[in-house]
């Protein structure tokens, strides 16, 4: 049995803060949590003075590169900088080479995702090859394991192939998961229109509008069908906004944010370069404002990384020719907890709902909560410890915190009867 003592206990799934010890069977299930577990109940001890242990993050939105382009990761190496960055559980996205719309590379993904320490699941396509002509075999896919269906990194533009997806999905009870950026508007891609930055790199970047169009669409057609849509890495405060009042008027619709878009704007592109380009593109101080206090009135529901792995020779290249994206995984916390919780903008308890339950919740993944006879998913942190990172365990690199001061440190994760805590 593995013992975690003198921790605090930070659960938003029972609104637990307190000091409390952690019993793990050897079965990799919790046994026993009380204000003081003797040790000769365990063979393994691990002190978590001045750390909090919460449920293990879950990231809905990564893109592990496997198959086709393992160059940049593959499930290993991207469940590895998952697990380094405190997450137990992550979907993958469906634009692989070749494009996972077929059972054939679900069953790939599937077969070498048992192999690692952390729980990797694979959305799949909602159309085939990302093409945004013609609908995937939901009903096949869902029961070979698909949790959910996403063009991401492709906008869904006919809105009357949205119409069916959502239709369809509902049906089966399943998430979608849309990328709103209407190619329209993206005059070019990873830089905010007007902004100093595209003037800089000579390009002339992509309109708020973009985003904005397509999410007040779909917000109509998802309170038509009763679908569960989530809105990926929303950049606009006016997208905010459109969310905020697609909520009140009842429809099922969720919305992630990223780490770099809360902490990040448009003026540190300038800085970063292409390190600081990505899709949708970082925005005003106005904007990241507008994200902020979405995500703590719960507008935001969900915090997802986007990791998005590229070889150096793919990145750094002259701005208008580099690929989109940044690695996530590894940083997320430090980052977030850095811009937010220590500027007072969010608690601690919100953090961990955004990164850990509500996600979980969106995918009906259940038994996360810190409770007695639940697997033990938990990530073990200390918020206050100082950190900098400058060594990944991403095949990539590509993002704009390397060498920046940041504050909270994960220290490890248990995921069943696995653990990464050192000493333990």
């Amino acid at each position: 049995m593995l013992l975690i003592q003198n921790g605090t206990v930070l659960d938003p799934y029972t609104e637990t803060c307190k000091k409390l010890d952690i019993l793990i069977d050897d079965a990799g299930l919790i046994h026993r949590i009380a204000p003081n577990i003797p040790e000769n109940h365990a063979e393994d001890i691990y002190d978590a003075s001045g750390c909090m242990i919460s449920p293990g993050l879950v990231d809905v939105h990564v893109h592990f590169r496997d198959p086709g382009q393992t160059e940049k990761e593959d499930i290993y190496t991207g469940a590895a900088a998952a697990e380094a960055g405190g997450y137990t559980t992550v979907v993958c996205m469906a634009n692989t080479k070749p494009t996972c719309d077929n059972l054939e590379t679900l069953q790939y993904v599937q077969d070498k995702a048992r192999h690692v320490m952390i729980h990797v699941l694979q959305d799949c396509a909602v159309t085939k090859g990302l093409g945004g002509k013609e609908l995937v075999d939901f009903e096949a896919l869902h029961e070979a394991g698909a949790p959910g269906f996403t063009d991401d990194g492709v906008n869904l533009t006919s809105g009357k192939l949205c119409l069916e997806a959502m239709r369809r999905a509902k049906a089966l009870g399943v998430p979608l998961s849309f990328h709103e950026e209407d190619p329209a508007y993206v005059l070019s891609p990873g830089v905010n229109y007007g902004s100093e930055a595209a003037k800089k790199f000579d390009v002339l970047g992509a309109m708020p509008s973009s985003e904005e169009e397509m999410i007040a669409r779909d917000i109509e057609l998802a309170l038509m069908t009763g679908a569960r849509v989530a809105f990926q890495h929303i950049s606009s405060g006016k997208s905010v906004a459109l969310i905020r009042a697609g909520k009140a008027r009842g429809a099922d619709i969720h919305a992630e944010a990223t780490p770099h878009h809360l902490a990040l704007t448009q003026d540190d592109v300038l800085t970063y370069g292409v390190n600081a380009r990505m899709n949708p593109p970082l925005r005003t101080e106005q904007d990241r404002q507008a994200l902020i206090a979405g995500l703590a009135d719960g507008t935001i529901d969900m915090i997802a990384t986007d990791h998005a792995p590229h070889t150096a020779e793919q990145k750094n290249k002259p701005f208008a020719q580099s690929m989109s994206g940044i690695t996530g995984l590894e940083t997320a916390f430090s980052v977030l907890n850095t811009a937010l919780v220590c500027t007072g903008k969010i608690t601690p308890m919100q953090l961990m709902r955004c990164m850990s339950q509500n996600p979980a919740q969106f995918y009906n993944l259940t038994s996360k909560s810190i409770e007695e006879g639940n697997r033990a998913e938990l990530m073990i942190a200390d918020w206050n410890e100082d950190v900098v990172y400058t060594e990944y365990r991403s095949k990539s690199s590509n993002t704009p915190f390397t060498g920046k001061p940041l504050k909270g440190k994960i220290k490890g994760i248990v995921c069943g009867t696995y653990t990464s805590l050192e000493n333990a």
